[in-house]
């Protein structure tokens, strides 16, 4: 496996590579991250996972400096799921003296995720943007757990990068049902138990769907009613249509179930997709 630091080095190498995939991460990579890499390696004849902790998409009081940082451990991880290359920049060489403007994430990017993390999306949407112009992919891969992210990105990519395919993958959860993330290495062991409760509410979404229920807001109040337990803190929960992010009231044939909450230091955000699969969004 290659390990590439600077943008020059990544173009060499594209420049040798035929079909690319793409696995964006901030690093500290779990299995959900892996599966990615999984999947890239079925689409693409190459697969370049870049590990950066993008300082400009964190808030003043966020946990920019604490994010969990173990590029020897992330390093072994892909080098053990066969991915061909690792880009690991700096902060200077992503975001060097008169660099262009930040990206503009649009209208979709306003609530859940955009309204909770004033700025967050801007900074997402930039230095992905900086990511698709170096490594030039022919397809990029993002799990569904940061489903706004997921759709932030596909919309970018189709008005800036109409040549390159943003897909979504399946949310991979550990045994007990918790949504895999790299905050959840923030969680003693009863918050780890305390933040069941976020799954076990969205679980029982789904099982109301299947069951026949259409209402997004009995959909809605079966999460609030699960999860208004110990040790969390709720942020919101949210059920829109998955296209357009607008919230849902009444009757409808897909929905997106969300959530984000605070679970002692940790902010995590969790999700189901109701009346369609992820790989049916592009």
């Amino acid at each position: 496996m290659k390990v590439l630091r600077t943008v020059a080095e990544v173009r060499a190498w594209r420049a040798r590579a035929e079909r690319v995939g793409l696995v964006p991460t901030m690093g500290a990579l779990h299995a959900g991250h892996l599966s990615l890499v999984e999947r890239s390696r079925e689409e693409a004849d190459a697969t370049i996972v870049s590990i950066f902790v993008n300082p400009t998409q964190f808030g003043p009081n966020e946990d920019f400096t604490k994010y969990p940082r173990r590029e020897a451990a992330d390093l072994a991880l892909l080098e053990r799921a066969d991915a061909t290359a690792a880009f690991l920049p700096s902060v200077e060489e992503m975001y060097p003296p008169g660099d262009t403007p930040p990206v503009d994430p649009g209208p979709i990017a306003a609530p859940l995720e955009g309204a909770a993390r004033p700025g967050h999306f801007i900074g997402v949407a930039t230095v992905v943007a900086k990511l698709f112009d170096i490594v030039r992919p022919d397809v990029a891969f993002f799990g569904q757990k940061d489903f706004q992210q997921l759709r932030v990105l596909q919309t970018m990519a189709r008005d800036r990068f109409p040549g390159i395919r943003v897909v979504g993958c399946p949310i991979v959860r550990e045994s007990d049902g918790l949504a895999m993330s790299s905050r959840n290495a923030y969680l003693s062991e009863s918050q780890h138990r305390d933040a069941l409760a976020l799954s076990r509410g969205l679980f029982r979404a789904r099982e109301l769907w299947t069951e026949g229920v259409r209402h997004a807001d009995r959909l809605r109040n079966a999460v609030l009613r699960y999860t208004d337990g110990p040790g969390i803190s709720m942020e919101y929960v949210s059920a829109a249509d998955p296209i357009t992010l607008a919230e849902l009231h009444g009757s409808a044939t897909r929905v997106l179930v969300s959530l984000a909450a605070r679970v002692g230091k940790a902010r995590l955000i969790d999700n189901v997709l109701l009346g369609m699969d992820v790989s049916e969004l592009s």
